[in-house]
């Protein structure tokens, strides 16, 4: 029987040698290849990548060979390459899709498929759907063996995203900054826009190592502790992260302190509405900052929320004129670049938005929460068993849950999980206190995110949240 193999959020993911296997790769390489061929327009071939993870080269290698054999033409990486690449590649080749081997930001034992729709984003889930039934249905197609060559997919891309981004402006300026790879696929490619525009900055964690010592490949606290200390050392006015494949940031600010993704996604939407003045609306994701909706509506936009997981975000991004959709995790996309997210197109916008505004990274994040409330926000990923997960999303959908710790709960919504609303004080004009419960689909985790006015009433509303979970109190 063979092992089951389950679509999360963004594609399928594993533990390498026990589920993420060569074998296991060839089935889902087929199911894509077989999607293609009931689907797409096979001619239009597929694109396949990969990041700095173990095997990651030889599943991609593995991952073309099945497709080509398919009759499908494949045109594979040459190197190690980020996923906004891949997903670039496909719009720009005009490609039926793409595949990209990697697992993101999990730890290093761990490694993945995602598959990329032809308009160059997260396959929507109407398309994984009809992935996972040729994947149940043991879909493995043969055809007359398709040409397989490789490709240098960044350069392309390095142009495409250095004329999206005023890199004129960003190497006029004084500002320096920090760069972090994390290990990942990303290495060398802002070191070498910055290198080439004449910008200031020091790059860290750039070489290929899979064991990823001592962090998970995730731009989030505590695995930024590095680049925290460089941009305090090297006295620079910001650091910028990318995870394991570079489709997220994380930021730093000038002195040291962490700038979460919410932040960066508030920063990014109030420069596009007061300086570049784009059309479009907005979508989030249902646990990122409601400080997004208070700066779309003072300019008259609309907010979009969506479910976890940057395949809505795309999927809303094609149907209606989008200006930027993000995620919690550090996805944030433009639909006049790509319906994608992208890691290292952020880092650049968020240096412009510097070079622009002539100010450090934390200024303007202390500008935001002037202007539209003081916004914290926090995370705690609990692994506990799936009886106490269940046990506890039950709990909290039930009408007789109306308290969590100190504070009585205002409302609930459950768009994606369990968000309770909570009576906590505003301090003036800071956020509403919310948390939201999010059971992991994949691997026995529950999530809890929350959002305070306060960095100290987020942290007891955690520690309430965690105490809720793990003894129903």
């Amino acid at each position: 029987m063979p092992q089951e193999i389950k679509f999360g959020t963004d594609g399928w993911r594993g533990i390498i040698a026990d589920d993420f296997t060569f074998d296991n790769v060839r089935r889902v390489a087929a199911a894509i290849a077989s999607y293609v061929l009931n689907y797409e327009d096979a001619k239009r071939g597929i694109i396949v990548g990969y990041d700095t993870r173990f095997a990651s080269p030889r599943a991609a290698q593995s991952a073309a060979e099945v497709i080509a054999a398919a009759g499908i033409p494949v045109k594979l990486a040459n190197d190690y390459t980020p996923t906004p690449a891949v997903s670039y590649a496909v719009k720009n080749n005009g490609a039926a899709g793409g595949i990209m081997v990697t697992s993101s930001h999990n730890p290093w034992n761990w490694n993945g498929v995602k598959f990329k729709g032809k308009f160059g984003g997260s396959a929507t889930p109407a398309i994984m759907k009809k992935v996972e039934e040729e994947l149940l249905a043991g879909a493995m197609p043969h055809g007359t063996k398709a040409a397989l060559e490789e490709r240098d997919l960044k350069a392309p891309y390095i142009a495409a995203v250095c004329r999206f981004a005023d890199m004129d402006l960003i190497g006029k300026t004084k500002l320096k900054f920090a760069i972090d790879s994390m290990y990942g696929s990303g290495r060398g490619v802002l070191a070498g826009i910055f290198r080439e525009h004449g910008v200031h900055h020091v790059a860290i964690r750039q070489e290929v190592n899979p064991l990823f010592p001592g962090i998970n490949p995730e731009p989030i606290e505590p695995h930024v502790a590095m680049l925290q200390q460089t941009v305090v050392r090297e006295k620079c006015d910001a650091g910028l992260a990318t995870d394991g494949d570079a489709d997220r940031i994380g930021a730093v600010a000038e002195d040291g302190s962490f700038v979460d993704s919410h932040k960066c996604f508030s920063v990014l939407l109030r420069w596009l509405l007061e300086r570049k003045q784009w059309p479009g609306d907005v979508v989030r994701a249902f646990n990122t900052t409601r400080m997004l909706d208070r700066i779309a509506a003072k300019h008259g936009r609309k907010v979009y929320e969506t479910q976890i997981g940057f395949k809505y975000t795309a999927d809303l991004m094609m149907g209606h004129n989008i200006l930027i959709g993000g995620e919690e995790s550090g996805g944030i996309g433009y639909s006049r670049f790509l319906p994608e997210r992208d890691g290292i197109l952020n880092c650049l916008l968020l240096a412009n938005v510097m070079a622009e505004e002539g100010k450090p990274l934390g200024q303007l994040v202390a500008d935001l929460q002037r202007e539209y409330g003081p916004h914290y926000y926090g995370r705690r990923d609990l692994h506990i068993p799936d009886e106490v997960k269940q046990s506890a999303i039950q709990r909290a959908r039930a009408d007789s849950t109306q308290k969590l710790g100190r504070y009585r709960v205002l409302k609930k919504e459950n768009l994606d999980g369990v968000k309770f609303f909570l009576d906590a004080p505003t301090n003036g004009n800071g956020a509403e206190a919310w948390i939201l419960f999010r059971a992991s689909g994949t691997e026995p985790l529950l999530r809890a995110y929350a959002e305070a006015a306060s960095a100290e009433v987020v942290t007891e509303i955690l520690a309430a949240g965690e105490s809720f979970v793990s003894n129903g109190g």
